[in-house]
């Protein structure tokens, strides 16, 4: 299967959209909403829609892996005014810089960032991602997974503290967060591209139990629709991702080492090869 396209700027809607003077359902203190017409948007037909690959649109903060000090990194998205000293990281280390929104590094001990450090470990160089079993699509698996094999490609880190947690992991007393590649699951059978089918799609599909649609397009171009384009509450009550059991394989037993007692690796080590109705009954044994 072919590498799917990575999100390095704001994606655009499949539909084209209108403003609409009433309060925002997605942004608090948002006096208009953007909604979907019934036409399809010129970018999207320019980049041949229809034989994209849909993908679900997973709610969390986007991450990108790439090369930092010699080796596989997790960077941050940056999405605010940066400091003097992210401003001088930004002139050496980002590859793209456009509203000022780019990327940092995420350093093991920045408390800024300390959700996006929880899912890596630098000196194995490993990240805890959840995906597809590559045996199974119908089951979840959570894995130690090379940052290598991560290279170039953005994720989303989901979890406790991300987004109000849409997808219920962890508790307060004890967050746990995961990384998922973005492409990564793919939605089979979806109805053509009609506002009223894809409405009726998310409305009654158990399938469409999900924040929205993100197409990666053969000439690497993205093209979205979210729940609130088409006038639909997110987040949900029961989510798509919510209704698959998941399964834990760290298979870390090549490695002689000890991770730190309070690290999410070492919390999913004690709970290794166990299956779990779903990822809200994930509970951490600290």
């Amino acid at each position: 299967m072919r590498r799917l396209g990575s999100v390095q700027r704001k994606v655009p809607c499949v539909f084209v959209t209108e403003v609409k003077e009433e309060p925002s359902t997605k942004r608090e203190h948002q006096a208009f909403k953007v909604l979907a017409t019934d036409t399809v948007s010129h970018k999207a037909l320019d980049a041949d829609i229809h034989s994209a690959t849909p993908t679900e649109k997973v709610d969390g903060t986007c991450c990108y892996v790439t090369t930092y000090k010699g080796q596989p990194y997790l960077w941050a998205r940056l999405d605010r005014k940066p400091n003097k000293l992210a401003e001088k990281r930004f002139k050496h280390f980002l590859h793209s810089k456009q509203n000022s929104k780019g990327w940092v590094p995420v350093e093991k001990n920045n408390k800024q960032y300390c959700w996006h450090s929880s899912v890596v470990d630098y000196e194995l160089e490993l990240a805890l991602v959840l995906r597809h079993h590559p045996d199974d699509p119908g089951l979840l698996e959570i894995s130690a997974a090379p940052l290598s094999g991560l290279l170039e490609q953005t994720l989303e880190l989901i979890g406790t503290n991300i987004n109000g947690n849409p997808y219920g992991l962890g508790s307060k007393k004890h967050p746990l967060h995961l990384l998922i590649p973005h492409g990564a699951f793919q939605i089979r059978n979806l109805p053509t591209l009609k506002h009223s089918e894809l409405l009726s799609w998310f409305e009654g599909c158990r399938e469409g139990k999900i924040e929205g649609i993100v197409w990666h397009c053969n000439d690497g171009c993205l093209i979205k629709v979210h729940r609130h384009h088409l006038g639909l509450c997110w987040p949900i009550p029961d989510t798509y991702m919510n209704s698959k059991p998941v399964i834990i394989n760290m298979n870390l037993y090549k490695y002689d080492y000890a991770f730190d007692t309070k690290s999410l690796f070492n919390h999913f080590l004690k709970i290794d090869n166990q299956k779990f109705g779903k990822l809200k009954d994930i509970i951490l044994d600290v």
